[in-house]
């Protein structure tokens, strides 16, 4: 039998439906073998805090969790909890369900079943988000195969690999504004009559991102500019766009977004309000006022939509339906934040980049324009060491296909691939800019799911356009042995964390601030707690 000189024949070998199952099923193992059976106390950051206020939420208690601020995890939990609970499949469901701490038999198996539903809730989260991304991406290229081969990258990723066995906000958070990308970049090239509605989904999408985690602001702010070089000649308007009935169908997206911007106002008005955010303990970016760059968002946004529409002849009628379905998506992801509502949810939305300064190892540097930039030269110099793997070596594989992508980046440039150049130099850079902000929080994990899936998407989009490098006798060495790299490095952290010996004792440094009501068996009383 001869082999197949097709080196994406060779590395696809289970097809395209069969290869998504495989995926599933590894992490599927993997989760079981590093991660369900681990001790409940583990990863009790985030784990305990959500659970906690999941507990709290179902005994009838508010949400006690703010800081960036884990709303859509918390809920989701909650919910999945009483879910179990009706099933007959889980007694702690709640918090006065937890026996006290004096019995530690019985606060232990208490515990330990909700951390395990707790960690099966990020299991499906994760899976249901990897099945999205791999539907996106089969229309993202012309080849299933390319398609193929990202989904594998973007599953076992560092970050994937650990947020789908803990509870953490960044998963929810990243993966919606990359799903909006991604659905973004096929609407940009593919015109259609629903593409408005396509917009306002993605806007929707990002909202949602963003009340789960403040961070995903910078995802946000990119991909107005990440879209600006993805149209081509069938990104033009179709013909419905361009007659009278376009009207009407602008006309129907205004009442849309009216009402959405109404029911959302006072969430806006509640979120930017000086008083509301000084209470909070946040403090103005700029021009010593709040709300400033987020109005200075907005018109990027807009502003981007109507240079996307002059370079790739989208008419005007298409043009605003569009910018309202902007309007209505964004205002009905932000009246989210109404279904458990919380004044201390809508300021730290609305004012993510005030939140994040808090969370930065230097602040006081980081108010000053000298101390900024010198945060931001240190910031890229790490993000360089840590891409180079050699210099600072982490569990993230994917920055080894930043070692093909940037070579891939020039020859597209050779070949003439102008445009495709441009569009992974895009993609890189806004990866390496949200990882130098990154750098300042230590750059963990977790966070590498808010950048890795741009650099995975840039490696589709040369790969997809460079196709012929599969004939190269060193296509398939190069790619089993990126493969293989991928999922060993992948479960390098989850194995750490099943085998690290260390106590939960330093749980005891801010349990009784973020778990009030619970007191732990192995940590002193201090403040409020529930014997």
């Amino acid at each position: 039998m001869i082999k197949s000189k097709d080196a994406l024949d060779r590395l696809t070998p289970f097809g395209w439906r069969g290869g998504v199952a495989i995926v599933l099923l590894i992490s599927i193992v993997s989760f079981v073998a590093a991660g369900y059976f681990t001790v409940y106390w583990r990863n009790a950051d985030m784990d305990f805090m959500v659970i906690y206020n999941a507990l709290a939420m179902n005994d009838g208690g508010a949400q006690a969790f703010f800081d960036h601020p884990a709303y859509l995890t918390i809920l989701s939990v909650k919910a999945w909890f009483a879910g179990l609970h009706r099933l007959g499949l889980l007694d702690a469901w709640t918090l006065s369900a937890i026996p006290p701490a004096s019995d530690r038999t019985a606060f232990d198996a208490a515990m330990t079943s909700a951390v395990h539903a707790g960690r099966v809730a990020a299991l499906l989260t994760a899976s249901g988000i990897l099945i999205a991304f791999a539907a996106l991406a089969r229309r993202l290229v012309s080849d299933w195969r390319i398609a193929m081969l990202a989904v594998t990258a973007f599953a076992f990723s560092g970050g994937v690999q650990m947020h789908l066995r803990i509870l953490r906000s960044e998963m929810i958070a990243a993966s919606f504004c990359i799903l909006a990308l991604m659905l973004l970049i096929i609407a940009a090239r593919r015109a259609g009559p629903a593409r408005p509605l396509v917009v306002g989904l993605a806007a929707l999408l990002c909202m949602l991102g963003l009340t789960n985690k403040v961070h995903a602001i910078l995802l946000i702010a990119a991909i107005p500019v990440l879209l600006l070089p993805f149209g081509c000649e069938t990104s033009a308007s179709v013909a419905f766009w361009r007659t009278s009935r376009a009207w009407a169908a602008v006309l129907a997206a205004a009442v849309l977004a009216i009402i959405a911007a109404v029911a959302a106002w006072p969430l806006l008005a509640t979120g930017l309000a000086p008083a509301n955010a000084s209470a909070a303990g946040l403090k103005p970016l700029l021009l010593g006022r709040f709300g400033v760059y987020q109005v200075a968002l907005l018109g990027v946004i807009a502003a981007c939509m109507v240079l996307y529409a002059r370079l790739w002849r989208v008419s005007a009628a298409e043009t605003i339906a569009a910018l309202l379905m902007t309007v209505a998506g964004a205002s009905l992801g932000l009246l989210s934040l109404d279904l458990s509502y919380d004044l201390n949810d809508v300021v730290v939305v609305l004012n993510p980049l005030e939140k994040m300064i808090t969370y930065v190892d230097a602040p006081e540097a980081a108010g000053s324009i000298s101390g900024a930039i010198g945060l931001l030269l240190s910031g890229v110099l790490g993000v360089i060491r840590r891409y180079t793997f050699i210099l600072q070596s982490s569990a993230r594989p994917t920055v080894f296909l930043t070692w093909l992508i940037i070579p891939g980046i020039a020859v597209a440039i050779r070949r003439g691939e102008r445009q495709t150049a441009l569009q992974a130099t895009l993609l890189m850079l806004a990866a390496i800019g949200i990882d130098t902000l990154g750098v300042r929080r230590g750059l963990k994990v977790e966070y590498f799911v808010f950048t890795d899936p741009l650099i995975i998407i840039a490696g589709m989009i040369l790969l997809d356009r460079l196709i012929d490098l599969r004939l190269s006798r060193f296509a398939y060495p190069i790619g089993a042995t990126l493969l293989v790299l991928h999922v060993a490095i992948s479960q390098a952290e989850p194995v750490k964390m099943a085998l690290k010996r260390q106590g939960p004792e330093t749980i005891c440094e801010w349990n009784g601030y973020y778990l009030p009501r619970l007191a732990l068996p192995w940590c002193a009383p201090s403040g409020p707690s529930r014997t």
